[in-house]
C-alpha cells in the first residue's frame, strides 16, 4: 500500500480533532464566554451542519484545482480557524471560526479519501480507504480526552492553538511527500443528489444519520452528564472520555470482523438494535459506577461498529457510485451529529437536565434500525 495514506490519514486526524473536542470542554468555554451550556453546545451542532453542507459542495466548486494545492491550501485555512479560536473574546467570533474549520475540514477529509482511492493499487483501496475513516475516527473519540488534559493545565484555547500547530505540521509533511495531482473530472453535484433516488441508498444513509443523531444526544452533553450524575473532577471525567474512546477504536475494528463473519445486512442489524438498548439502560446504571463504566464500554464500542458493516454495505449496494456514497455517508454522519446535538440541547434547556437526554437517543437510534429493516428488504440494484 502507497505510504503516502498514512500522511493523509495522519492528516485527517489533525483536522479531526477540532470537532468534538469541544464536547469535553463545554464547561469551560461556558463559563469563560459567559453563555449558558446548551448555547456552548451550539458550536458543535453548527460545526456538523456545515461540514454535511460543505463536503459535496466544496469538491464540485473546487472541481478545476490541482488536488495537492486544494489540499494545502484547505490546511492552511484550517489553521488559521483555529488562530482565531485561540484569539477569540466573544462567542460570535469563536461561531465564526468554527463554521471556517467545519469547512477545511470537510474539504481535507473528502480530498483525503479521494486522493487516497487515486494513488493505491485497486487491491488495497479498501484498506486505505479504511484507514483513512480510522484516522476521522480516532480523532474523534481521542481528541476529546486530550482537550480535557490540556484544558486544565494550559486553558481552552491552548487546546485549539495545539490543533493549529498539528495542522501547521501536516502541511509540511503534505508539500514535501504528495506529488502533484493532475485534475481529474469530479461528479457534478446534481449527480451526486440523484445517485441518492434508489431508497435501498438513501435509507441506508439515513442508517448513519439517525444512528449518529441518537449518539450524540447524549455524547455532546457528556461532560455535563457525568457531572450531573456522578459529580465527577475533570480526572474522572478525563478517564470516562478515555475508555469510551479506546472502546469506539475497538469497536470499529471488531465491526469489521463481525460484518466479514455474518454479513453486513446482519450486522448492521445486530449492532443497531444492541446501540438503541444499551443507550436507552445507560441512565438506570448511574447507581453504580462500575456498571456504568461497563456500560460505556458497550456504548463505546457499539457507537463506531457500524462503520465498517454500513460501507461495505453501501460498496456492494451501488458499486458504481460507490466513490460519491462515501462522501455522502460523511455528510450524512454529521448531519446526525448536527441533530443530535442540537435536539440535545432543546430537551436540556427545558427540563434543565441531561438525565434524560440518552433515553430520547435511544428513539432516534429505532428510527435507523427502522430504516435499515426497510432497505435490507429493499431489492438489489443490481
Amino acid at each position: 500500500m502507497n505510504w503516502r495514506v498514512f500522511i493523509l490519514a495522519a492528516s485527517t486526524f489533525a483536522v479531526g480533532l477540532v470537532e468534538l473536542i469541544v464536547g469535553g470542554i463545554l464547561p469551560n468555554i461556558a463559563d469563560d464566554l459567559n453563555i449558558s451550556l446548551a448555547k456552548a453546545g451550539q458550536l458543535i451542532t453548527v460545526f456538523a451542519l456545515v461540514y454535511a453542507i460543505s463536503a459535496p459542495l466544496l469538491l464540485s466548486l473546487t472541481a478545476k484545482i490541482e488536488r495537492k494545492r486544494l489540499y494545502l491550501t484547505a490546511l492552511l485555512i484550517f489553521t488559521l480557524g483555529n488562530i482565531i479560536t485561540y484569539f477569540s473574546t466573544t462567542f460570535l467570533l469563536v461561531m465564526v471560526a468554527r463554521i471556517i474549520t467545519a469547512m477545511s475540514t470537510a474539504l481535507v477529509i473528502v480530498l483525503s479519501l479521494t486522493i487516497t482511492s487515486k494513488i493505491v493499487e485497486p487491491h488495497h483501496r479498501a484498506k486505505a480507504l479504511g484507514l483513512i475513516f480510522i484516522g476521522v475516527s480516532s480523532s474523534l473519540v481521542v481528541g476529546v480526552p486530550i482537550g480535557i488534559f490540556v484544558t486544565e493545565v494550559f486553558g481552552w484555547r491552548s487546546v485549539f492553538l495545539g490543533i493549529g500547530i498539528l495542522s501547521t505540521l501536516s502541511m509540511v509533511l503534505v508539500f514535501n511527500v504528495l506529488e502533484k495531482m493532475p485534475v481529474e473530472e469530479v461528479t457534478p453535484l446534481n449527480i451526486q443528489i440523484k445517485s441518492l433516488g434508489s431508497p435501498k441508498i438513501y435509507l441506508a444513509h439515513l442508517i448513519t444519520l439517525f444512528m449518529l443523531a441518537g449518539h450524540y444526544m447524549l455524547y455532546a452533553y457528556f461532560t455535563p452528564f457525568l457531572i450531573e450524575a456522578f459529580n465527577m473532577d475533570s480526572l474522572l471525567i478525563s478517564l470516562c472520555y478515555l475508555i469510551f474512546g479506546i472502546a469506539s477504536v475497538t469497536g470499529n475494528a471488531i465491526g469489521g470482523w463481525l460484518s466479514d463473519w455474518i454479513g453486513s445486512s446482519k450486522s448492521i442489524l445486530l449492532v443497531t438494535s444492541s446501540f438503541a438498548i444499551v443507550l436507552f439502560l445507560i441512565p438506570y446504571t448511574t447507581v453504580n459506577l462500575p456498571l456504568f463504566l461497563l456500560m460505556i464500554v458497550l456504548w463505546g464500542a457499539l457507537s463506531w461498529a457500524l462503520t465498517p458493516a454500513l460501507q461495505t454495505y453501501l460498496i456492494q449496494t451501488d458499486p458504481k457510485t460507490s466513490d460519491i456514497q462515501q462522501s455522502l455517508n460523511t455528510s450524512a454522519l454529521q448531519i446526525g451529529i448536527s441533530i443530535g446535538s442540537g435536539v440535545g440541547a432543546v430537551i436540556f434547556t427545558m427540563s434543565g437536565s441531561v438525565m434524560n437526554l440518552a433515553s430520547f437517543g435511544s428513539v432516534l437510534v429505532l428510527i435507523a434500525l427502522g430504516c435499515a429493516i426497510i432497505s435490507l428488504k429493499k431489492p438489489s440494484l443490481y
